[in-house]
């Protein structure tokens, strides 16, 4: 062989290169859009026919690319090609296109997997390639380099082909349609490269002529029939891509509106059961298991008439009516009712027969349950709390108009009568200060427990109206000694002792009684009345009854104008401190003075504390009076200090609100810097009431005696638990209460008593003193048992800080000074 023949030459055709170039960008972008047809097939056979029919165009249209090239390459002598190679490499495009369209149609296309299809894919195209250029009736060589780097290419783009093939495949947008031409261009590029580095490498010599065929065509020719077919075909390609991505997308589109809609009936939290036009059960879902305790194998495919024994018996007729008018009439229907859970128990259910409406015709129905238990005991709690007193669980305000009302009416046909009792606690603002809220509470439960006790076996209505306030209905026809033995049995069950933080506490209760229609024929009326009635009773010492009379209207009318005139007495200047002197019997000397109050009233003249003092401590007047009284006192020994040099303490009562107030001592300590009194002149009184939280009043206590506070216990005796008072606390003197001291000349009982307290003060190093004081024999026996200190009307009724002056104090100076002269002379 002569291997210095002369190689041979050839140029290339621009026009066919570039066609090339195109054909190698189209192929590249129906190849991603076919990568999208086969991972979105979802029939096994679907996505064979998709794969094997995607890899023959494909196939074709990249070894129509790669041959178009051939032919744009035109050879100084004419160059003919063997069929049978340039069939094969027509093969070896379509199985590399196989191959690629199979790695990127799968779930996952991991670094291995790219890897390894890429390589396969590679060695396809390059052997397309290169059989290709096999079929060329001439002698071929190649250069290594450009041959190794032809291949490196090959390698290149068929990996950057596979991975942008998968990541686009499922992009359908018009931004997706623009990755895929960009990356289409960016392909056809790489492809157009390796074929013609290719062909660079390649060294053509003359070799045998044989013709692709008995007919004799132009090479520039052939190539653009060539092309011209190919791009027909890929259009025709893609035209079918686009047919099947919008038969796909419509299919796609209903299959998410039945996956949203499964998801819908599967997940949601009411029971859906869905029945056909013959009233079959078809599908059932989670719910109903759990709301109804079946499940889809116990009911499906059975006839809907079964689920009737699920239903109480008293609503399964209504179901069943319900069911059929919406199955037959495409009527929409509700109802509420109660079936029996498999487990035995009722659940109130929300039911709704929804029928299914297809062009005008009824072809099922759902039944729908919501499970409405919870709601119904919420709404039912809700009624109760609007209707009841949340601690005792009494009806309340609301409900006993209602009842009222309803009492009125079937008495008014009856031509009946029944009675209203209005009843208020006695001294349980003192309870409710002193101990707590919880404390106050406690005991309230314990009240309606006697309440109801007090009227086992009879038809009464008992209801809270609200603090300290009940009322209670006597139903039927009674007589009135009827009504008057139910109020003497509440008022002597109240009195009993509450036992309450490991001490007894005893209260008594004040009843108003109004009838109808003696006393009122309208519930708010009949209210008023006996409310009225029952202030009539606190009024007159409480712990009693009172049947409503039309007289009691004017003194409700007098407690509301003494109200209105109380809230203006401060200001109008019509409030006074009167002072009552407190004296030793030994030394005849005054050892101190009580403020008391009084109110000069306008018009009314002297009105006395017992009708005023209720009324401010209703009304919470008594806080401000209260600081008022003591401000004044204190002024009033400063000024005589000052003045005359009478240097004795000021008693000043405490009231239960002031005593609980959590500012009282800072208020007490700012009156005294105020005043510039100095504390040891000022004495507190305050009574066993006040002390029943011992561990509140004992640190009130501590605090006021640390400030140098004299404290008294007054009313001393009429308590229940004394003893233990005076142990806990630091009180500095006892007042014996007048009751005691009354009767003390006469009465055995009285006068064991106060003995008693006298010795224990003494033996307990407290002072003493009896108030209420009278008379000569009051003071003798009082002075034979060792009480030296009284105060009352035998010595001096209170009276003016005037007349204090006038009566002791300028006397006390006058002897004084007496006494100075006669020294002196």
């Amino acid at each position: 062989m002569n291997h210095t023949m002369e190689h041979l030459q050839g140029t290339y055709n621009m026009s066919i290169v570039a066609l090339s170039y195109i054909i190698a960008v189209v192929s590249s972008y129906v190849a991603l859009d076919l990568t999208g047809r086969v991972s979105a097939s979802r029939s096994r056979n679907i996505r064979m026919i998709w794969l094997i029919g995607g890899a023959v165009f494909m196939g074709f249209g990249i070894w129509s690319m790669h041959f178009v090239g051939m032919l744009a390459y035109k050879f100084s002598t004419p160059v003919s090609y063997d069929f049978v190679w340039v069939v094969i490499s027509i093969i070896t495009a379509i199985l590399s296109s196989f191959i690629a369209l199979y790695a990127v149609g799968r779930d996952k296309l991991g670094f291995k997997r790219l890897l390894v299809g890429g390589t396969l894919m590679a060695i396809g195209i390059a052997s397309m390639h290169y059989i290709g250029m096999t079929a060329m009736r001439v002698s071929i060589y190649y250069e290594p380099r450009l041959f190794s780097l032809s291949i490196a290419i090959a390698f290149f783009a068929s990996v950057v082909a596979l991975w942008l093939s998968f990541f686009f495949r499922k992009e359908h947008s018009w931004k997706g349609v623009l990755y895929k031409l960009g990356s289409g261009i960016v392909m056809g590029a790489a492809i157009a490269g390796m074929h013609y580095t290719g062909m660079a490498a390649a060294r053509f010599r003359p070799g045998k002529s044989v013709e692709i065929s008995s007919m004799k065509i132009d090479q520039e020719v052939l190539a653009y029939i060539i092309a011209l077919g190919t791009l027909i075909i890929l259009a025709f390609v893609m035209f079918g891509i686009f047919l099947d991505k919008r038969l796909t997308s419509k299919d796609d589109e209903i299959i998410n509106y039945e996956n949203w809609y499964k998801s819908l009936y599967d997940n949601h939290l009411d029971g859906i059961i869905t029945v056909d036009i013959y009233s079959n059960i078809i599908d059932i879902n989670l719910s109903v298991n759990r709301i109804m305790g079946i499940t889809m194998n116990d009911y499906l495919n059975r006839p809907a008439s079964v689920l009737l024994e699920l239903f109480a018996v008293q609503y399964r007729e209504r179901a069943r009516e319900l069911f059929m008018s919406s199955l037959q009439q495409g009527q929409l229907q509700t109802m509420e009712t109660e079936i029996i859970h498999r487990d035995g128990h009722l659940i109130q259910l929300n039911s709704i027969c929804v029928p299914v409406i297809v062009e005008g015709e009824v072809k099922g129905t759902y039944l729908i349950f919501r499970d409405i238990s919870v709601e119904k005991r919420s709404k039912a709690k809700i009624q109760h709390m609007a209707y009841h007193d949340e601690l005792t669980g009494l009806p309340n305000r609301r409900l006993l108009k209602v009842t009222l009302e309803e009492v009125i009416h079937h008495c008014k046909l009856g031509n009946t009568q029944f009675a209203l009792l209005y009843l208020d606690i006695d001294r349980f603002k003192i309870i409710n200060d002193s101990l707590g809220h919880s404390y106050g509470d406690q005991f309230l439960l314990m009240v309606s427990e006697r309440l109801h006790s007090a009227t086992t076996g009879m038809q009464v209505t008992i209801a809270r109206m609200g603090g300290d306030e009940f009322t209670l209905i006597c139903h039927a026809d009674q007589v009135k000694d009827t009504y008057t033995r139910i109020a003497e049995r509440l008022i002597d069950l109240i009195q009993m002792p509450y036992r309450l933080k490991d001490s007894d506490f005893y209260v008594s209760a004040s009843i108003g009684v109004a009838i109808y229609p003696e006393h009122g024929v309208e519930a708010e009326q009949l209210i008023k009345n006996a409310d009225t009635a029952m202030y009539e009773v606190k009024r007159n010492g409480k712990n009693g009854f009172q049947y409503y009379s039309s007289q009691l209207d004017e003194h409700v009318m007098e407690k509301v104008e003494l109200e209105a005139d109380l809230r203006k007495a401060i200001i109008q200047n019509e409030l006074l401190i009167h002072y009552q002197p407190q004296i030793n019997l030994r030394t005849m000397q005054i050892i101190g003075v009580e403020a008391l109050l009084r109110w000069k009233h306008s018009k009314k003249g002297i009105i006395s504390p017992e009708i005023f003092i209720p009324i401010a401590e209703e009304t919470g007047l008594i806080d401000e009076i209260g600081a008022w009284v003591l401000r004044e006192a204190c002024f009033q020994m400063k000024q005589w200090q000052q003045q005359y040099y009478w240097n004795i303490p000021v008693s000043v009562n405490l009231s239960t609100q002031q005593f609980h107030q959590k500012h009282l001592v800072k208020d007490v300590e700012n009156i005294l810097n105020e005043t510039r009194l100095s504390p040891k002149f000022l004495e507190l009184e305050i009574t066993e009431s006040m002390m029943m939280d011992v561990a509140r009043s004992s640190q009130i206590l501590s605090e006021l005696s640390g400030l140098g506070i004299r404290l008294s216990m007054d009313d001393f005796g009429t308590g229940y638990s004394s003893l233990s008072y005076l142990k806990l606390f630091p009180i500095h003197k006892i007042k014996i209460d007048r009751s005691f001291i009354n009767d003390i000349t006469t009465n055995d009982e009285d006068r064991a008593i106060v003995a008693t307290i006298i010795t224990m003060a003494n033996n307990l190093k407290m002072s003493v003193i009896a108030e209420g004081v009278e008379t000569k024999e009051q003071i003798q026996w009082l002075m034979e048992n060792g009480c030296d200190d009284i105060q009352g009307y035998y010595f001096s009724k209170p009276i003016p800080a005037s007349e204090i002056e006038r009566l002791f104090i300028v006397p006390l100076i006058s002897k004084d000074l007496e006494q100075s002269a006669d020294k002196v002379g």
